[in-house]
């Protein structure tokens, strides 16, 4: 575990293997740990960088609304103080904003594209009200009351039964967010760009994958994202929900490193 001074900012990251350079980021109200199986199934062959994104982690908490192309900067400056110029760029639900937020601004520092359990458009109204109101709660009643409000949604239902400790693990995560970086996040989340044409533009080889149960970004997003991009790959992870390389592991890992394996050297 390491930090770096990229931005005016100190940004935490976790960096691993040789080869290849892979840079995996993390979801909404999360932290790199949740990369920690895939970071294991992935330093045998490659060089895996899991930062943390501004406001969350060991990353510098800001005032203002934490936007995808802030955070996609920062993930470019942290890429450039490690010597690397171009990474196959993966992200999970808010990390898969964040991704195709670096695809637009840095297209030729995509080797390949991993989006998971995301979407490309941008907020309804509805949502963005539902994010302001998340982020008050946030700042007003701290973030075990965000857990208690978000962990039913981030699974899959046999996964709240039969798998307390994955529920847990994610669980611990949640309250170890700054309340005010995750309020800058769900403010940066809701004005985010709509990226849909930015889709058929993408000519990086890409992997979508998305939980069969995801409640928050529904496999219809993952086809939709599929339909986009031309050659991309769709998996669907049977029994996973919203954070389905939690729950799922060995199955996301082996699309993962399917995917990986299959590119050009």
């Amino acid at each position: 575990m390491s930090i770096l001074r990229v931005r005016e900012i100190e940004m935490g990251y976790t960096e691993t293997g040789r080869g290849t350079a892979v840079a995996l980021l993390h979801g909404f109200p999360f932290n790199r740990s949740m990369w920690s199986e895939q970071l294991e199934a992935l330093k045998g062959s490659h060089r895996v960088i899991a930062p943390d994104l501004r406001g969350h982690g060991e990353t510098t908490v800001t005032d203002d609304a934490a936007t995808m192309e802030e955070m996609a900067r920062d993930v470019a400056a942290l890429l450039d103080e490690l010597k690397i110029e171009r990474a196959a760029v993966g992200g999970l639900s808010m990390g898969g904003y964040v991704a195709l937020a670096f695809c637009r601004l840095f297209p030729h520092r995509v080797r390949a594209l991993i989006l998971a359990d995301t979407r490309a458009g941008a907020d309804t109204e509805e949502a963005r009200r539902g994010r302001e109101e998340l982020a008050q709660r946030a700042l007003s009643e701290g973030m075990e009351a965000i857990a208690d409000q978000m962990l039913p949604k981030l699974f899959a239902p046999a996964t709240l039964v039969d798998k307390p400790l994955v529920v847990e693990r994610v669980r611990r995560m949640i309250p170890d967010t700054n309340p005010v970086g995750a309020a800058a996040a769900l403010r940066g989340m809701a004005v985010r760009r709509d990226q849909k044409s930015l889709l058929p533009e993408i000519s990086s080889p890409t992997l979508i994958v998305v939980g069969d149960e995801d409640a928050l970004t529904p496999p219809s997003e993952a086809e939709a994202l599929h339909r986009g991009i031309r050659g991309s790959r769709l998996v669907s992870i049977n029994g996973a929900g919203h954070v389905s390389n939690i729950e799922r592991p060995t199955e996301f890992n082996s699309a993962l490193t399917d995917f990986l394996g299959s590119l050009e050297p």
